[in-house]
This record gives C-alpha cells, structure tokens and sequence, in this order.
C-alpha cells in the first residue's frame, strides 16, 4: 500500500534528501509552493504533510488547513525548522514532528521511520468493516439503549443509538460478531456523535484476546486487506523510571500526545505498559506518563522496578509501538496530581515540561539522577 505525502518547502536540498527518504518508506511525494498547498489539501487526501517554517506565517496556515482536512483522518504533519528555539512554537501550531535544517539523510531516516509508524498505525485504525448487527449499549450513569452496529474495526465501531450519545461519555457496548459464535463486550468512550443518534466510539482497555480477536475477524472480512501493523522502534535506550512514567533516549521518538505501548523486557521478566508521550526531543528522545488507570498497571510496572532494582546494573531492552496519534483515553491535561503523584518527581517534570527548553529538562532529568543516586547511598 502507498501511502502519499505533501512537501511543501522551496528549499532544494530539503527536498533532495527528504523525497528518496520518504519513498523508501513507501511514500509518494508531491512537491509545491504554500499557495499550492493550500489547494492541494482541499482536493486531494494526504497521509504526511511536510512544511518547510522558512516562512512562519504561511506555514502555520499550511499545518491548519492540513488538520482541517483530515477531518478524523488525521495527517501526520511535519515542521522543517532553521531555528532550534522556535520549536515549541511550532508543536504548539500543529506539527507533530520536526527535522532541523540543514537536513541530514541520517536524521530524516530517524525521524521519519517513527512517522511512518504512525501513518501506518493510523491508516489501521480508520480501516472500518461495514456490517449490521444489534447492539446493546450502556451508558454510564446513564440509560441502557438498543442500537445497530454499522462498522467496525478493532479499535472501535460506529453505531446508530436509539438515542443520541454525549461525546466524551463512557458507554459498555454487547453484540454478537456476523458469524454468531463470538460475543463481544466492550468498554468504550463516544468520539463524536451525531443528534439522529449516530455516534463514533473508541474502544478502551480491552484485552489483548479481545483486540486480537477483533483484528482477526476484521482482516478476515474486510473487502480489502488492512494495512499492516507497524513494526515496534527498537533503538531506545531507557535511562529514567518511576511508577508514573520513563524517559527514553532515541532518535526515532514519537510526537507529544501521541499513544504509545512499551514492552520491557529484562531476564526472565516481560512488561507491557500502555502510555502517552508527554515531551518529544527531536533526534534525542521522550518522556512517557504511563497510563496506570488500574491497580493492575500500576502493580506491574510497580514489580518490574522493583525487579531492577533488586538487580543493579540490569540493563532492560525496550520496544515501543504506537496506538494512536492522540491517546484521550485516561489522561487530561488539567488534571491534579494525586497523593502518589506528588512523590514522583520524574511524573511532574514530565507534566511541566512546557516551560522548559530541551537543555533545561534533560539538566533536571539528570539532576534527579543526581539526587536518587545520593538517596539510595
């Protein structure tokens, strides 16, 4: 499957070393001016749109009509960026990579392999199989309701309610797949809705058996093969843990917000944890808040440091595969700090790390090293 990107950059350097990047990892590419751009994204459907910020302004209008376009099917958008300190500003009008000019082929490589994970993993998650079967639905706090389901993938379905759903409202969904010998009972959280009672819902903590047996029957049906999964990054090194969260150490990290799974592996032990990528360093690596939404999450994560630590000089690999590009499901940005929150240092830092530059965290970073290494001696 060929995945299409825009360029839009007069830079020709850039787009000597981004264009035969960007085909090994299977994407076609359209080069144009911003003006263009701007017509390109009305008519036509992009998986990556990349902006050079040579010019801010129309830059900045690029990545808004990108997200305006994509309506639900997100575009993974990508900032060519001159000056290092401007980079926050450019996360915070919409792009969720950056490469620093003058670009390298090593760094575009790094960069875009963690992008084409993400395209592949969203384009899975949009692949939706029609089909019409009841459905039970439960609203919590709520009414129980009838309703059909209209498609589905596996990781989540439309369904038309009896009653129009509330976005944002966590419902528990019960049907029967079309071949009648597999149930399926889901929690799940309303997306968007419509007032005819049409509504979209995300599937949230399901299992692995569930989520498996989904996927099975939606590759199995679907009137065309879904994309495949992305493979996990592999070059990570994990250099900070808590109960709430990690750092990771890599040159292919994922973008802020985004839904990621890590896999912690060290001896005999093997870990999955759910998580959200708080801050993104380009080319140098990211902090995760773990999702720790049950007792069960926290217990594992709880053991597996306790494992290393029992262990000194345990060195754990790590894989980390991406779920979404937005993870909504268990954080919000306002939310208070529990009673144990307030006694994970690396948890806040992560949280605050907004009003930090990159030289700034990464010093706060090692100056709790600092500090633990003096506390346990």
């Amino acid at each position: 499957m060929t995945f299409q990107a825009l360029l839009v950059s007069k830079d020709d350097e850039a787009t000597a070393v981004l264009t035969p990047v960007l085909s090994g990892f299977g994407l076609g590419v359209q080069c144009c001016g911003y003006p263009d751009a701007l017509v390109r994204l009305t008519e036509q459907k992009f998986d990556a749109v990349m902006v050079d910020y040579d010019d801010p302004h129309s830059a900045a209008l690029v990545l808004q009509n990108a997200e305006q376009a994509s309506s639900g099917n997100s575009a993974i958008t990508v900032a060519l960026l001159s000056d290092k300190t401007k980079v926050r500003n450019v996360f915070g009008a919409g792009a969720n990579f950056v490469l620093y000019k003058p670009i390298s082929e090593q760094q575009a490589q790094a960069s875009l392999r963690a992008a084409t994970a993400l395209i592949k993993r969203e384009r899975r998650r949009s692949f939706r199989v029609p089909v019409q079967v009841p459905v039970e639905l439960r609203v919590q706090n709520g009414p129980e309701m009838e309703g059909i389901l209209l498609d589905l993938s596996e990781d989540g379905m439309d369904v038309l309610a009896s009653q129009p759903l509330c976005p944002s409202a966590t419902i528990v969904a019960h049907f029967s797949l079309p071949d009648g010998a597999t149930e399926v009972e889901a929690r799940g959280e309303v997306a968007w809705a419509n007032p005819n009672g049409q509504s979209g819902v995300r599937f949230v903590d399901i299992s692995d058996k569930l989520r498996s047996t989904l996927k099975g029957w939606v590759t199995a049906n679907a009137p065309e093969l879904p994309p495949e999964d992305p493979e996990p990054v592999s070059q990570c090194k994990l250099t900070d843990l808590s109960l709430g969260g990690c750092y990771v150490e890599t040159e292919s990290p994922f973008p802020e917000r985004s839904g990621i799974l890590l896999c912690l592996k060290a001896a005999d032990m093997e870990v999955q944890a759910e998580g959200m990528v708080r801050v993104m360093h380009p080319t140098a690596g990211m902090g995760i808040e773990f999702a720790s939404r049950t007792p069960q999450q926290r217990e594992r994560v709880e053991n597996f440091i306790g494992f290393l630590s029992s262990q000194p000089g345990t060195l754990p690999q790590l894989l980390i595969t991406p779920r979404a590009l937005t993870a909504s499901e268990g954080y919000s940005e306002t939310q208070k700090p529990g009673a144990q929150d307030l006694e994970d240092p690396l948890l806040e830092l992560l949280r605050s790390h907004e009003s930090l530059s990159q030289e700034d965290f990464l010093q706060e970073l090692r100056k709790q090293r600092g500090s633990e290494e003096v506390a346990s001696s």
